[in-house]
């Protein structure tokens, strides 16, 4: 990874920011299609009146196009008539009857400056002057200490003229601003480093990089465990204990530093792809700046990662107890059936005549144990006479006593190791965790403290009474081991609802570390208006009466559209007392494998890359790891093999044995070129090269960018610390899951996730990380992408969100609020909301709200885990209610419009089945090892999971622009049915694509003639 955030290079001196592709698509003058002029080129009443202000027809054409280029980029262009030539002739037909205007082909700069400033006034822009570039530059290192990303920057600043209606200033200034403000961030971490390292504290991180037999010491520290077991967590620990001095120091210079947790998270990247090597010639301040920033995000990994074993060992242990005493509980009723049986048997022996009545007892009870042995006996009449029952629970407990050895073996050391702090009041667990600790460093035996000795507050009644026994005297005696587990248990269960955190980790720290602290957040009113948070900047009451005003209105139309039949798909059910009804969900469009690409030629994946890549430069994004200048030259031919044998789930050693390029160099090539950020970079510039395709927008839904994600399952074969359990898709083996999400049949972003973790606490990080030009207006999920919060959060930041729900009458029957008591709704309503919001709450949290979505904006942490911690149910805190009611506020607004709106259902539908086509392409490119993932660790997932997306995002190039290249030609012949047609045919397709075989890389890659596939096609069927 290359340290974007200082690198200058040596042409121009200037930072490189933007790719040549990404710079026009900002920049260069717009080129309208028919659609667009339309569009941009209609003149308003306002814009009639200012075209009076010039005389001659050549201006007033000029102010035309000037106008219609402005409302697409914001931006002026000098140009000729020549230049805009079907620009011109649309204006000259559609406005002034095609005059001709003689050989004049510009206007003079007076003029052009005069309809510029007409057109300022007339939009309210105004122009980047002095006073707007200081503005500028002041947001440039607030935005550089969020995230040092030069493009991040950037973006910030393009986001904030625009919300402020400034037009964007050229490029080369645009660089200047972002180059200084990272410049100076960084002069700024190597003063207060270089100010503040003590000579003992820059020894220790001399140390890391010292040489020493074997590896170094950094090497050590960035290994990561591979799994939960006991060898590994031991490991774990050690590089804790290692890591511990810089992470105290790192403690306590990060806040004076100033630098978001992205913003850390990022250095610690960069320690994490350097070599050692490349650290030691960076400068040695640069180089603490990282190593800082890395001993802290590690130490707080490694909380994590003893805490995820904590989790999932107790839920192991667990599920086994319980397993194991159902168990139990069948085969003591099937024996105790077994045994009624002989109990009849024995209840006809004590009425046989045939027995003498002076019989000895004893010699009858010798016959009765001959049938029934006397403990079976006891059992069956204690049953009979209903005195005992069979308990569960006791089997759980007993099962736990023989697990005693496991748990003490893996828990005990992460308790030494990890602390625990709580929010509660009352820390009554904390305490016996701290006990058990005293005990544990003691060496000492649980069962020699007395019982009276162990906290036993935390303990739930329900389980006081498998936690005693009684000795001798009738003395009850706790059970010590298992009171060890039931506070790893009660532990476990305070991790996952938030009322027991950690300080020192990522993602088990309490909410308000999360949140932006209150030194900031005196700014509040500046820091919602800079991150376009415009909607919680608006007073409370207000905001809340609108929403009240629109929600009453629907509840109103909703209803009554159903009661006149207007709503025909929806359909109401009457069985006996009780009614019910449904909505018709009708199908999606979109062809994958479309019948236009069968006829076309087999072309191997290899010549698509390359095709890809004469379009859109993306190799260009694979810089060496030691930076642009580094000896090793970037082959294509090998970062395209390097580039297949990660995605198709192949790897390095195969992919030699099967091309023309050995292992070794494929080796080489993968570690100084393939990485994340490399990777994204490529994938972004294919992305957005996609949107400028004339098809693409012909893929809007609704007239909007309509997006879905949606998570798709992959088996691991190797065993890694995020692959989990999930038996409907995985057996008895452990995988992952690719999150995607997928906008206009694009994959614009993605991540790897946990198959335990919640897809919805991703939905909106997935949206507001995506660095791409395709920003979505409108985004589906569908029930797995719901949570209690999702709407309040994607609505807050611009998003409508518009999931698909598995059971639509049973979530509006649960989840449909008003602003009324239920008793106040017509009693004929069949849409009835079932509660009062509670504005009040609203109303008293509402600055809590704020502060939680600016945290979000400011990336003061992973949004997922903000998210994840909000939607907890087992939360009880006031602040989430609050949430969790604005949120319902705005989930009924939707629900109201799902049910009315067939379109909408229509639309949601066609853009999650987006999605689902999107994973058969992405299987059928992961087809290697039977699509079972080979990676020894969550790095190498996700360096395949973002290979494959390039390999997906060059599939679709490919096709988009072979459609695009019909698309034009048959809008030029006037064919609108063929051009309708070709709107219904999906660019996800690859039975024309060969992604299988023998490779030869260096062998000249198949041409492809786009002209000739072009011609082909245009005398085929478009279905």
């Amino acid at each position: 990874m290359k340290d974007r955030g200082t690198e200058i290079t040596r042409k121009d001196k200037r930072l490189k920011i933007l790719a040549t592709d990404e710079i026009e698509s900002i920049y260069a003058r717009p080129k309208f299609n028919r659609e667009e002029q339309i569009e941009y080129f209609t003149l308003s009443q306002s814009d009639l009146e200012i075209l009076e202000v010039f005389g001659s027809i050549k201006s007033q054409v000029y102010f035309i196009l000037q106008l219609g280029y402005f409302r697409a980029k914001h931006l002026f262009f000098i140009f000729t008539f020549d230049e805009v030539k079907n620009d011109f002739q649309y204006i000259i037909e559609q406005y002034f009857n095609s005059k001709q205007l003689g050989g004049i082909k510009v206007i003079d700069k007076q003029t052009r400056l005069k309809q510029q400033r007409l057109i300022l006034e007339l939009h309210r822009y105004h122009l980047c002057g002095k006073e707007e570039r200081q503005e500028l530059e002041q947001k440039a290192q607030q935005s550089a200490k969020v995230y040092s990303k030069p493009v991040y920057v950037f973006r910030e600043l393009v986001n904030y003229l625009t919300d402020r209606k400034i037009a964007v200033p050229g490029y080369t200034l645009m660089q200047d601003i972002v180059s200084q403000a990272l410049t100076n961030e960084h002069n700024r971490l190597i003063k207060i480093v270089s100010d503040r390292l003590q000579a003992s504290e820059l020894e220790a991180f001399e140390k890391l990089l010292e040489e020493s037999p074997g590896l170094y010491e950094i090497t050590h520290l960035k290994q990561e465990p591979r799994n939960f077991s006991l060898k590994e967590t031991k490991y774990e620990i050690q590089r804790g204990e290692r890591l511990y001095l810089l992470y105290t120091i790192a403690e306590s210079l990060l806040p004076e530093m100033e630098i978001s947790n992205e913003s850390i998270k990022y250095y610690a990247a960069l320690v994490g792809y350097y070599s050692v090597a490349r650290l030691k010639q960076l400068n040695k301040w640069t180089a603490y700046i990282y190593i800082i920033c890395f001993a802290h995000h590690r130490y707080q990994q490694r909380s994590d990662n003893l805490i995820n074993c904590l989790i999932s060992r107790v839920r192991h242990y667990n599920d086994e107890a319980k397993s194991v005493a159902k168990e139990r509980l069948y085969e003591c009723h099937l024996e105790i059936n077994e045994n009624f049986q002989k109990a009849g048997q024995v209840l006809k022996l004590l009425t046989d005549e045939s027995i003498e009545a002076n019989t000895p007892f004893k010699t009858v009870q010798s016959k009765i144990f001959g049938i029934l042995p006397r403990p079976k006996l006891m059992v069956v009449a204690d049953r009979m006479a209903k005195i005992v029952s069979f308990d569960e629970t006791a089997f759980q407990w007993e099962h736990i006593d023989k697990l005693a050895h496991q748990f003490k073996l893996h828990l005990r050391q992460i308790i030494l190791t990890v602390e625990f702090t709580t929010t509660l009041a009352q820390d009554t667990l904390i305490e016996a965790i701290d006990f058990l600790r005293v005990a544990f460093k003691k060496g000492k035996p649980l069962k020699e403290f007395q019982s009276d000795l162990f906290p036993v507050e935390c303990v739930p009644a329900s389980v006081t009474s498998y936690l005693y026994t009684s000795d001798r005297e009738q003395e009850q005696q706790l059970i010590p081991d298992r009171y060890e587990f039931l506070i790893y248990r009660l532990l476990r269960n305070g991790l996952e609802s938030g009322d027991i955190s950690c300080r020192n980790s990522i993602h088990f720290r309490s909410l308000e570390d999360d949140l932006i602290d209150d030194l900031r957040w005196q700014d509040k009113q500046e820091l919602m208006i800079s991150n376009n948070l415009t909607i919680l900047a608006q007073p409370i009451i207000e905001h809340l009466a609108l929403l009240e005003q629109n929600l009453e209105k629907r509840i109103g139309e909703v209803n009554r559209r159903i009661a006149d039949g207007e709503n025909e798909h929806f359909q109401i059910k009457k069985r006996r007392n009780k009614v019910s009804w449904n909505l018709l969900y009708p199908q999606g469009i979109d062809l994958i494998n479309a019948p236009l690409f069968d006829s076309l030629k087999q072309v191997d994946i290899a010549s698509i890359l390359h095709f890809v890549d004469r379009h859109c430069h993306f190799i260009k994004a694979f810089e060496h790891v030691l930076g642009r200048y580094h000896r090793q030259a970037v082959d294509e031919h090998v970062i395209i093999a390097c580039l297949i044998a990660w995605g198709n789930n192949m790897g390095m050693g195969r992919m030699g044995q099967i091309s023309d390029i050995s292992y070794q160099l494929l080796s080489t090539t993968s570690e100084n070129f393939i990485r994340l950020e490399t990777l994204k970079d490529a994938n972004d510039l294919i992305s957005n090269a996609i949107a400028e395709l004339s098809i693409f927008h012909h893929y809007d839904i609704g007239n909007l960018l309509h997006s879905s994600s949606d998570g798709q399952k992959f088996e691991a074969r190797i065993n890694t610390i995020n692959s989990r359990h999930s038996p409907k898709y995985f057996g008895l083996n452990k995988g992952v899951v690719s999150y995607t999400l997928v906008a206009n049949h694009i994959p614009v972003n993605a991540r790897i996730i946990g198959a335990n973790e919640h897809e919805s606490h991703f939905v909106f990080d997935i949206l507001f990380n995506n660095t791409t030009d395709i920003q979505p207006n409108i985004h589906s999920t569908d029930t797995h992408g719901t949570n209690e919060i999702n709407f309040a959060v994607l609505h807050s930041f611009g998003y409508q969100f518009a999931p698909r729900y598995k059971d639509i009458y049973d979530k509006v029957s649960k989840s449909l609020y008003g602003f009324q008591h239920p008793s106040n709704y017509d009693k004929d309503c069949v849409i009835k909301p079932i509660r009062k919001i509670n504005t009040e709450l609203i109303v008293e949290e509402w600055e809590n709200i704020q502060r939680i979505m600016v945290s979000l904006a400011v990336k003061e942490t992973t949004q997922s885990i903000i998210v994840g911690k909000l939607s907890a149910y087992a939360r009880k805190n006031k602040t989430r209610r609050a949430l969790w009611e604005y949120d319902n506020i705005l989930k009924s607004l939707y629900l109201l419009d799902y049910i009315d709106s067939l379109p909408l259902r229509q639309n949601v539908q066609r853009a999650l089945n987006r999605g689902e086509s999107y994973h058969q392409l992405r299987r059928a490119i992961s087809h290697a090892n039977f699509g079972k993932l080979r990676f020894k660790s969550e790095l190498e997932q996700q360096l395949w999971s973002e290979c494959g997306r390039l390999i997906a995002n060059c599939i679709l190039y490919y096709n988009a622009r072979i459609l695009s290249s019909v698309l034009e030609h048959r809008e030029q012949l006037g064919d609108l049915q063929g051009v309708e047609d070709l709107r219904q045919i999906s660019p996800v397709a690859w039975q024309h694509i060969n992604l299988y075989g023998r490779y030869e890389f260096r062998k000249f890659a198949d041409s492809i003639d786009l002209d000739a596939i072009v011609e082909q096609l245009t005398q085929a069927p478009s279905r």
